[in-house]
């Protein structure tokens, strides 16, 4: 049996070592800086300028385009990021931890979003395209798994060691140094499963070893509807975006404050049990739709799952139920239309992305895609304590409808994505 021609073998864990510095850094820290004094409002500004790297990613992705291989660049990427966190963990006992963390979470970020580019362009450029619209969903289910690994198990993790400890400064150092050994394990993991001969990715730098970056650039602004597709890519996330950064302070906070007052490990608990099935099904099953009827039956039903569980988080905000399992059935809803939904935003930036240098034009979509993640996340603590987190869910689900309207003028080929 060859493993370089068994997607199987290197597709979950490739794409779980991109998503899992990515819930580290966006997400986990969230719940960090919170259980270690910071406020909303700097949480909110502060981790929101983390989305950076990710908005200027398409400035740098032409050099992994014309120079080198995917493989050796994201192997060096997920190497650093590894490096990075295992520092995180010696730096949260010191005094000025805050910027020192951030600042190390920088250097991880700028990795993280490299190893983005360099493993988009591997599936893309090694995976035959008949094959993608079904991986799609596996690629987007792991990622997601991953992200539930960090704000599920690696939360479970740092809760346990709150309690074992008393002292929550000595657990988070402690549960950062843990994943910067899962990192380390995960790098050793691709570097011997994934791919090597790397055919494909050859060619496609023989056909444009000729582009400068400009070309690449012009090319990609050069698009059909591009004004339109990127006004989408821009606002499809701005209610998901706002949330992300609110969601674990509002389970966090008090009920004094609106919040629900769960303590860490019990945050962990949820995303990390049921949670993961939800979303794991949830992806499987939006791979599935869209490789049997294409993307455009499924777009909007899709994007209309991943928007509406909002709902949920309004009404828990609103009722404060006693009992934890009506916050279990909201994050399960939650989780599942989320897998199910992304699905169909991931397929479209692979449509966005045809042509030649899918690796570099991926990376400028993303990039889109995270300037809209970056700035109202950056806004999102301010407008939670303005508006009390009743209405800021409420706002929220509101800030979800621009990007389900543009998304009724994308065109794009009837059957794209349908197996064929």
């Amino acid at each position: 049996m060859k493993i370089d021609n068994k997607p199987w073998f290197w597709i979950p864990l490739l794409n779980f070592a991109s998503g899992l510095p990515y819930a580290i850094i966006i997400s986990v820290s969230v719940i960090m800086y919170k259980n270690l004094g910071i406020s909303n409002e700097d949480i909110g500004v502060y981790t929101s300028l983390l989305y950076l790297p990710w908005v200027v990613k398409p400035l740098w992705s032409p050099l992994i385009e014309l120079i080198g291989t995917k493989r050796k660049w994201f192997l060096l990427m997920q190497l650093i990021i590894s490096i990075s966190f295992l520092l995180v963990g010696f730096v949260i006992p010191t005094n000025g931890f805050f910027i020192m963390s951030l600042a190390i979470f920088w250097v991880a970020a700028f990795a993280s979003a490299s190893n983005d580019i360099a493993t988009d362009g591997f599936y893309l450029l090694v995976l035959p395209e008949d094959k993608q619209s079904f991986f799609i969903g596996i690629r987007s289910t792991f990622y997601r798994l991953s992200m539930l690994a960090g704000n599920g198990l690696v939360v479970l993790f740092a809760g346990f060691l709150e309690h074992k400890y008393g002292d929550n400064t000595k657990a988070w150092s402690y549960t950062m140094i843990c994943v910067g050994l899962l990192m380390t394990f995960i790098t050793a993991y691709n570097f011997i499963f994934t791919p090597k001969n790397e055919i494909n990715v050859v060619e496609n730098n023989k056909e444009t070893a000729h582009q400068n970056f400009g070309t690449i650039f012009i090319s990609f602004f050069k698009k059909k509807q591009i004004g339109l597709i990127l006004a989408f890519v821009l606002v499809f996330r701005l209610g998901e975006s706002q949330l992300l950064k609110m969601l674990s302070p509002f389970l966090l906070d008090g009920k004094e404050l609106g919040g629900m007052g769960l303590d860490t490990e019990a945050v962990g608990i949820i995303y990390g049990t049921f949670g993961v099935a939800a979303l794991t099904l949830g992806g499987i099953l939006g791979g599935i739709a869209i490789s049997r009827h294409g993307l455009t039956k499924w777009m909007f039903p899709m994007f209309l799952a991943m928007h509406l569980p909002i709902i949920g988080f309004i009404l828990l905000a609103f009722f404060h139920p006693t009992s934890i399992y009506y916050i279990y059935a909201v994050v399960i809803l939650e989780q599942f239309g989320y897998g199910f939904g992304f699905t169909a935003f991931m397929m479209y930036l692979i449509h966005v992305a045809e042509g030649e240098s899918k690796t570099a034009h991926y990376a400028l979509a993303t990039g889109f895609m995270a300037l809209g993640m970056m700035l109202p996340g950056m806004l999102s603590g301010y407008i939670q304590k303005f508006l009390g987190y009743q209405n800021f869910f409420i706002w929220v689900l509101i800030a979800t409808i621009p990007g389900l309207i543009l998304s009724r003028f994308l065109v794009f080929p009837k059957d794209f994505g349908k197996k064929s």
